[in-house]
């Protein structure tokens, strides 16, 4: 990803760009097939050489067309004809982050691999769930990589559409009125370059089509964070229901040697936030002066590089982790029945509403008995077979029936028909 935004990958592009306006020139017979010929053969650059020139003329464009014309002689006059240099910039970004786009799709694409084999290696581990932080119903680990996985293929359509959505150039002139290039030109460059020409610019692409791309990646770091936030909330002392890989070898802390700290997830919550403000940046660029000003074009030499190369990041540290992540079936086997096997109540409370209770009176009986068992810490079943109200409704065995695990999870297969067909 890094190479993409190199120097020399950027002024590859921009020559890329002229080149193939130069061909597109050619065929409407504005310049010699043996002109482009020449150019073809000889246009090259020098980044010392473009670096140099910038500090004199101030300008990065000229500086890179002269050094360009150092390498093709005459043939250079018909470089850049009828161009402004946003022509070259915004179709030459464009190639750039269609090219990121390529590899974040690969890297979303081995985190569902990751997750999808993740999820039925754990289809039936039973686990409890979760709302508001505090136990709620058995469910699943499976089922959580499989939340996972739905959500990141829905970023690997998001990625896939973005890719498209800013692969548009644009070869249309200062204000954008092809007054000294034609739209044949524009339609042939961008054919060549392999990218779509807007259907109307002003000196830019306009920077909606942009923002929507830096949405996407928002998006997918927000997806990151998501998981990497679950992962730290499994891996609490208390809890250790999953821990991130620890190597050999590895330090928790310079104080304490016992500890084993989800620095990978919280590095991953960190970075999305970053993420998330280059979201923020290019929507603040869409609002520009008129036909242009270059307020975009310092935040782009930022968030372009930035924020591409922090997501391909972040997907193949997720990746790794999801891949390592340690499974303690024995504590998610005991933080079910923590709670003294109040995480059926609704099943108890269902089997008083089928034996004629109102729900507001079974709703009463089995709160009554929930709530002793939170401050008694007896066991929630015990206490119901104790109540007359409700042990003179449901027998023992029926009552048994409501504290099964697998009832809760028979509709499991379902699910993973649905996201996995």
């Amino acid at each position: 990803m890094t190479a993409i935004w190199s120097d020399q990958a950027k002024y590859e592009n921009w020559l890329k760009v002229e080149v193939a306006v130069c061909e597109a020139w050619a065929m409407e017979g504005r310049i010699p097939n043996e002109a482009v010929k020449v150019i073809k053969e000889k246009a090259g650059f020098d980044v010392d050489r473009i670096n140099e020139l910038e500090k004199e003329l101030k300008h990065d464009v000229i500086a890179f067309l002269t050094s360009v014309s150092e390498h093709v002689g005459e043939e250079s006059r018909f470089i850049h004809l009828g161009l402004t240099s946003s022509d070259v910039l915004d179709t030459a970004f464009a190639l750039q982050l269609r090219d990121s786009s390529v590899i974040l799709i690969e890297d979303t694409k081995k985190v569902l691999e990751v997750l999808k084999r993740r999820a039925f290696e754990h289809k039936e581990t039973p686990m409890i769930g979760r709302t508001h932080g505090i136990h709620a119903e058995p469910k699943t680990l499976g089922l959580v990589f499989t939340l996972w996985y739905d959500e990141m293929r829905r970023n690997l359509a998001r990625m896939e559409n973005a890719k498209e959505i800013i692969s548009v150039g644009k070869i249309s002139g200062a204000v954008g009125t092809f007054a000294n290039v034609t739209p044949e030109v524009e339609e042939e460059a961008c054919r060549i370059l392999g990218i779509k020409p807007a259907s109307i610019s002003t000196q830019i692409v306009q920077r909606d089509i942009h923002a929507e791309f830096f949405l996407t990646l928002s998006i997918i770091a927000s997806t990151i964070e998501k998981i990497a936030v679950e992962i730290r909330h499994f891996q609490r002392t208390e809890v250790l229901e999953l821990e991130e890989p620890f190597g050999k070898g590895q330090k928790g802390s310079s104080a304490m040697p016992h500890k084993r700290n989800p620095i990978l997830s919280e590095n991953l919550c960190g970075l999305s936030r970053l993420v998330r403000s280059y979201a923020i940046s290019a929507l603040e660029n869409i609002p520009l002066w008129h036909e242009r000003d270059i307020s975009h074009s310092s935040v782009e030499r930022v968030i372009g590089p930035d924020g591409t190369i922090l997501l391909d990041f972040m997907l193949s540290r997720l990746e790794y982790l999801l891949d390592g992540l340690q499974v303690y079936p024995e504590n998610l086997e005991k933080n079910i029945w923590i709670t003294g096997g109040l995480v059926f109540s609704q099943k108890v409370l269902l089997k008083l509403v089928d034996k004629g209770f109102s729900r507001e009176d079974a709703y009463a009986a089995v709160q009554r008995n929930a709530m002793r068992t939170w401050e008694e810490k007896e066991d929630f079943k015990e206490l119901l077979l104790k109540d007359p109200e409700v042990s003179g409704s449901i027998t023992p065995e029926e009552l048994e029936e409501c504290f099964d695990v697998k009832a809760d999870l028979k509709n499991i297969d379902i699910i993973y028909e649905r996201v996995f067909s």
